[in-house]
């Protein structure tokens, strides 16, 4: 076994211990970055070898500080990094440098990390495929001819390829949940609130996406979790939780989970998805826990135009002023512009009923959680698909009418802000993965983290059956 083997909990813990060098693990970052990388495309600007190298003998020289001292770390490319291209993908930012750290990174600069490049996304962090204009697209590592997800795909590849031990990602529509599952790790989108968004950023109209971490375990995503997270006072959202990492092994008999599956027929699946989900179900006995099928608890339809709704708002508000430019608006992606043109065209009224049909998901929700402990479905409705498409257009013979449709089933935890968990949940037939969401009630991170826990004590995938030439 080689250090990036090794889980983040157990490197940091010799790294503190002084058993190993902060230039040893740069080394060895650095050398399965070269070997890893080319053909995944999955971390993008790195930054120079000998400013990387120095930068970790300076951290030896000044000794252990911060709960991720000497950690080297990618941060994905939605969020700004000081020394490094903030590009989201797009053209129209490729010489962008940010001059301050959004939150969270600045909390995981702080926490000693040593960032040393940005992971790769789609443009402007919309869809599930990491292709973007000026990286180009991130490959799964199980398959480099198909999509590893997004928008932290660039994030769960570096992982599955063991060039990263952890790593931000950020969840939206899934974008921690979905590539996860694909890439046979752990992403985690905590309760709204318990990961502040950047106190810069607007503060109250309905918000819709979280930061959050991954990893190759679920306690390395709760420490890194715990860096993360913790109440801002500019951002009145922000809340104390946790601490996380010490509270994740629990006996879990008797806790209740229900099977969402393909919520009564209203998500189109491919082959295959459902019967690997199923199977991995089984895992729950061994945890003691129990298992129910639970019909399609609130209206596909609703949830969906409600989703669409609040999301054209949001990305209408943020991408607007560069739609504006009359010199940028040739170089945003159609998917973008038809966003964009549609928030705009929402009436109040239209925004007041996805409003209000959210608020009508969130009282049921709260009703689903008095009897079960998590809901669980699919973190995908497909299997990863050709690198080379720009989305599924159809699923099962069910023609999707966005971009954006074949990835429905991650919206009941993003609408309303729940903590969900991406599990590995196996391989299919075809030798690609699948995960799991286990999706808990508001504030209950931690109970979600402590299923995940057991689960990844019961079956651990990702060191399993890590993907082939990963470094090891």
């Amino acid at each position: 076994m080689t250090l990036t083997d090794l889980s983040a909990t157990k490197l940091l813990a010799m790294l503190h211990a002084r058993e190993v060098t902060a230039a040893e693990v740069m080394q060895a970052c650095l050398d399965c970055i070269a070997q890893e990388n080319p053909p995944l495309n999955a971390i993008v600007a790195l930054k120079d070898t000998d400013a990387l190298m120095e930068a970790a003998a300076q951290a030896d020289k000044d000794g252990p500080s911060g709960a991720l001292w000497g950690l080297p770390m990618a941060v994905k490319d939605t969020a700004n990094a000081v020394g490094f291209p903030g590009t989201l993908g797009s053209p129209i930012l490729a010489k962008f440098i940010p001059k301050r750290d959004d939150l969270h990174v600045a909390r995981m600069r702080a926490a000693g990390a040593i960032f040393i490049g940005k992971t790769n996304v789609p443009e402007f962090g919309l869809g599930s495929h990491s292709v973007n204009p000026v990286y180009g697209a991130t490959r799964n590592p199980y398959d480099t001819g198909r999509s590893v997800g997004g928008s932290s795909g660039g994030a769960a590849a570096s992982l599955a390829s063991r060039m990263q031990w952890a790593v931000d990602g950020s969840d939206m529509m899934g974008s921690l949940r979905n590539p996860a599952g694909w890439a046979n790790v752990y992403g985690f989108r905590p309760s709204f609130g318990l990961v502040p968004a950047d106190p810069d950023r607007d503060l109250y109209l309905h918000p819709l996406a979280t930061s959050g971490p991954m990893a190759r375990s679920p306690e390395d995503l709760a420490l890194l979790l715990d860096v993360q997270a913790g109440r801002d006072p500019r951002v009145p959202s922000s809340y104390d939780d946790g601490p996380f990492a010490t509270q994740l092994d629990a006996d879990l008999k008797g806790r209740r989970v229900a099977w969402l599956g393909d919520w009564g027929g209203a998500w189109p699946m491919d082959d295959g998805v459902i019967a690997t989900c199923e199977a991995a179900l089984n895992t729950f006995d061994m945890l003691g826990c129990t298992v129910e099928s639970l019909p399609a608890p609130f209206p596909a339809e609703d949830l969906w135009q409600s989703w669409i709704d609040l999301r054209s708002f949001a990305v209408a508000g943020s991408l607007g002023p560069l739609y504006d430019n009359p010199d940028y608006r040739p170089l945003i992606r159609e998917d973008a512009i038809w966003e964009i043109e549609r928030g705009r065209a929402l009436s109040a009224q239209q925004i007041m009923r996805a409003s209000s049909i959210r608020s009508n998901w969130f009282r049921k929700a709260s009703e689903l959680f008095q009897t079960y402990d998590a809901l669980i479905a699919p973190t995908a409705q497909v299997w990863p698909f050709p690198v080379d498409w720009a989305h599924p257009k159809q699923i099962a013979g069910q023609q999707m009418d966005t971009y954006h449709r074949w990835m429905e089933c991650v919206i009941p935890c993003s609408l309303i802000g729940l903590p969900g968990v991406a599990v590995p949940a196996g391989f299919g037939d075809n030798g690609l993965p699948m995960g799991l969401q286990f999706i808990g009630p508001h504030r209950g991170d931690l109970g979600v983290l402590q299923l995940a826990q057991g689960w990844h004590q019961a079956t651990g995938w990702p060191d399993k059956r890590p993907p082939q030439g990963a470094a090891g």
